[in-house]
């Protein structure tokens, strides 16, 4: 009885040890029991992804469980081997997205595996470019930018400007931001086609879609419009024209002309910078004061006023010389200028030894071949002598007359006589060049003046000096006289000067038919 109570004692002993290990045995091999989850953290949307679940050291049979976010079941597999991976394969869709790890069973223990968190690319689609403002129209100087819309997730942007790619580095005009392509300041070179490339990259694959082109206009601000008038004869009428330009600008612009504030013509010019207007003129009269006004869909100009009246040529006429010097003071050519008193719209002609020069036909600020020694300019009122030699000499005179009457009346200036004479010239020999040093060559005509001066005022110093000593040579002798016979009278120094003395040459100062004479040395 006594051994009987004795072995129960020795049982109640042992169970709770047993239970204890037992328990320890299991905590022991939850503990050892680490799966690995292994696969992509980025898939396209409609792939294929393969998750690998691994337990090392763990017995059989083992439950490998995959799990979503929430603790949803996505697969089971069970493994009668030991140290097996279990392998789940999913089809991405859009809501594939988010964390997954792995559950574990294995010899009663349990072990959860690491998390991955798993993205879902969307390929890009649909791509597009949009422009602040819209349409794609900028003007100088505006900030304008380039927006690159598509559908699709983890995008990135490439841009092209006429097919070449965009960057800061290559590119300091343009500033890029995420999907926009930004210009502060808008100029004529950011002018032409741009368009933008969205792509996405999951590990060693690409997907990406370009967009359709879109073509940029940068337009100028048009400049303060000027205002110019002409007049024709048609028989024994008038008709006048008004024409109105901007110097720069984008059209099309629409120019209008007001006549004394009242508006009498409007154009729109699509492809110039020009309009033109007719108007009701008649010499002499006034028509009105004109201003050309110009609209854009951002400006407003309007021009400077212009009265429209056209004054016949009436008046003096005369010829001013100007001489050009080369940089070594060398006499180069002769600048005549027709200076009309009166006229608006004058034609000048030119005549030498009363001959037309050059013909009526010759065309404005160009030489004619026949007669380059000659050439006009500043609508002809001009004449240069482009070569200077005893040819040149002989009358130069200017006519002008109505520019819109070609048979209206002449009034011409008087004749301005240039001789152009060379010291040299017979002492030459014809064709053959100079052999001349520098110390026998001509003077200059600065040399030739400053020579002169010189001289003069050597020969004035004489004089004031002979006269000097006259006064007092003359001193001396009234004291001798003065002391030697004091009672007599002072007798005169000098004779009184001859009546015919001091008179110069009427003949010398005449002037025939109010002509100038201008004589060039060279």
């Amino acid at each position: 009885m006594q051994s009987t109570v004795m072995k129960n004692l020795q049982t109640l002993n042992v169970l709770p040890i047993l239970a204890l290990a037992s328990l320890f045995i299991k905590i022991s091999g939850s503990t050892s029991l680490r799966p690995l989850l292994t696969g992509p953290d980025m898939a396209y949307l409609g792939s294929r992804v393969t998750f690998w679940c691994t337990a090392p050291d763990s017995s059989p049979p083992a439950t490998y469980e995959l799990m979503g976010d929430g603790g949803v079941l996505i697969g089971t597999d069970i493994n009668f081997e030991g140290d097996q991976s279990a392998r789940f394969v999913l089809k991405v869709t859009a809501t594939s997205e988010g964390s997954y790890l792995c559950n574990v069973t294995a010899g009663g223990s349990t072990g959860v595996s690491n998390s991955i968190k798993l993205s879902v690319v969307t390929p890009p689609s649909n791509i597009r470019v949009t422009s602040e403002p819209f349409p794609p129209v900028a003007y100088e100087g505006s900030r304008f930018v380039l927006n690159c819309t598509a559908k699709g997730s983890h995008l990135s942007y490439t841009w092209f400007f006429n097919r070449k790619e965009v960057t800061s580095s290559t590119s300091p005009a343009f500033r890029l931001s995420g999907n926009k392509l930004v210009m502060g300041k808008v100029t004529l070179e950011h002018a032409g086609s741009y368009y933008c490339m969205a792509k996405s990259r999951v590990q060693d694959t690409e997907r990406f879609s370009n967009s359709a082109k879109v073509q940029m206009t940068v337009k100028v601000y048009i400049s303060k419009p000027r205002i110019s008038f002409s007049i024709s004869k048609e028989g024994a009428s008038y008709h006048g024209n008004v024409t109105c330009w901007s110097t720069r600008g984008s059209p099309p612009v629409n120019f209008s002309l007001t006549l004394d504030d009242r508006e009498v013509g409007s154009v729109t010019a699509t492809e110039s910078l020009t309009a033109w207007f007719p108007v009701a003129m008649v010499p002499g009269l006034d028509m009105g004061v004109a201003r050309c006004r110009v609209n854009t869909e951002v400006q407003e100009l309007t021009s400077e006023p212009v009265t429209l009246v056209v004054v016949p040529v009436r008046g003096d006429v005369k010829v001013e010389v100007e001489y050009l010097y080369r940089a070594d003071s060398e006499l180069a050519t002769a600048r005549l200028s027709c200076q009309v008193s009166r006229g608006t719209f004058p034609y000048v002609s030119w005549l030498f030894n009363n001959s037309v020069l050059p013909s009526e036909t010759h065309v404005d600020s160009h030489i004619q071949p026949a007669l380059s020694q000659y050439a006009v300019a500043d609508h002809r009122r001009t004449l240069f002598l482009a070569k200077l030699g005893p040819e040149e000499s002989g009358y130069y005179r200017c006519r002008a007359r109505d520019s819109y009457d070609d048979s209206g009346p002449w009034v011409e200036s008087p004749a301005v006589l240039i001789r152009v004479t060379d010291r040299y010239l017979n002492s030459m020999p014809p064709a053959t060049p100079s052999t001349e040093t520098p110390q026998n060559a001509p003077m200059t005509t600065i040399e030739a003046i400053t020579i002169a001066f010189c001289c003069f005022l050597f020969l004035m110093l004489a004089g004031c000096v002979g006269c000097v000593y006259i006064m007092f040579d003359h001193e001396q002798a009234h004291d001798h006289v003065a002391t030697t016979n004091p009672s007599s009278d002072a007798l005169p120094l000098s004779s009184p000067l001859s009546q015919s003395e001091g008179k110069q040459d009427d003949t010398s100062s005449t002037d025939s038919d109010q002509n100038q004479t201008v004589e060039i040395t060279v």
